[in-house]
């Protein structure tokens, strides 16, 4: 078996917690065909994907920033009050700031994100569950057939109050230009398809009672797995299915109920994730792909779109 070291800068505890799980290891699979010989569990069999959210509220706090100065600037009794409908009714203007920040352009897919692609590409996703708000798993060229955005997205918006919807490109000219967004036959105001505080997950996030029997392997990347009901989706696959986990923490019933099947990799997800591309001999393909893709863009740019 060919091994990936755990990430260090744990403390103790955690790493003596860690021990109960594999590292980064490949197992003989006694089902999976030889596809290749080094990762039989990513084989044609399809796979779940739960995926985190970046540390927004960390951006609302980052003293020093322009961006926390603005946002301390509209008097937020907290920074999640801007996820918060009773607050957004109030004074729509904070989140909208924020909204700013996540403008389509301003950042841009990573390594771990075309990772995702390229298991799409071979017929391996069966579906990927993030809680990122920020569209880059669409922006890597991953189908919305293959996404379940549990926290929502801005691709799509609504208004509060006649409850047209309206594509997402409509809001950000007023975005952009630092005004609120408002609905052309009623003048409510209209919001992003985000989940708030308080409001329920989207429709499709009820696929995963579909999805989590049928995989034969879940891939958790980069979460804390802490907000539920999205956290348990690491507890609906059958107890025999592998669950990979590469994260800077040991976390959820990964951490509290260790299943014999379990994987770790602790330390640096695009670093795992890059170690996971080289054992599957993945690396060209993903470096043609990121080439591929990030052409793309450059061209987008040079003729201003």
């Amino acid at each position: 078996n060919q091994s990936l070291p755990a990430g260090g800068g744990h403390g103790r505890g955690r790493h003596q917690h860690a021990q109960r799980h594999s590292r980064l290891q490949v197992p003989k699979h006694p089902c999976a065909p030889a596809w290749p010989p080094s990762c039989p569990w990513l084989a044609p069999p399809p796979c779940s994907l739960l995926k985190g959210s970046a540390p927004f509220t960390s951006l609302c706090r980052s003293p020093g920033t322009g961006y926390y100065s603005t946002l301390q600037s509209y008097d937020l009794p907290y920074p999640e009050a801007i996820f918060e409908l009773s607050f957004f009714f109030h004074n729509p203007k904070p989140f909208f700031t924020f909204a700013k920040e996540l403008y389509p352009g301003n950042y841009r897919p990573n390594t771990a994100h075309y990772f995702l692609r390229l298991l799409h590409d071979k017929g391996l996703l069966l579906r990927l569950y993030t809680q990122n708000i920020d569209g880059l798993e669409r922006a890597s060229g991953i189908p919305a057939s293959k996404l379940v955005e549990a926290h929502g997205s801005f691709a799509s918006a609504t208004c509060t109050v006649c409850r047209r919807p309206f594509p997402g490109e409509d809001f950000w000219a007023d975005v952009m230009v630092d005004s609120v967004p408002r609905c052309r036959v009623c003048a409510g105001v209209v919001k992003p398809d985000i989940v708030f505080f308080g409001e329920p997950l989207p429709p499709r996030f009820l696929l995963h009672l579909a999805d989590f029997p049928v995989a034969d392997l879940l891939l958790i990347l980069g979460t804390s797995l802490e907000v539920e009901p999205f956290a348990s989706l690491s507890e609906a696959v059958r107890s025999s299915v592998p669950r990979l986990l590469i994260n800077r923490d040991l976390v959820g019933t990964l951490a509290r109920h260790p299943r014999g099947r379990d994987v770790v990799q602790l330390g640096d997800l695009v670093h795992g994730v890059k170690r996971l591309v080289e054992l599957l001999g993945w690396t060209e393909e993903m470096q043609d792909l990121i080439q591929q893709e990030t052409g793309k863009v450059r061209i987008a740019e040079s003729h201003g779109w």
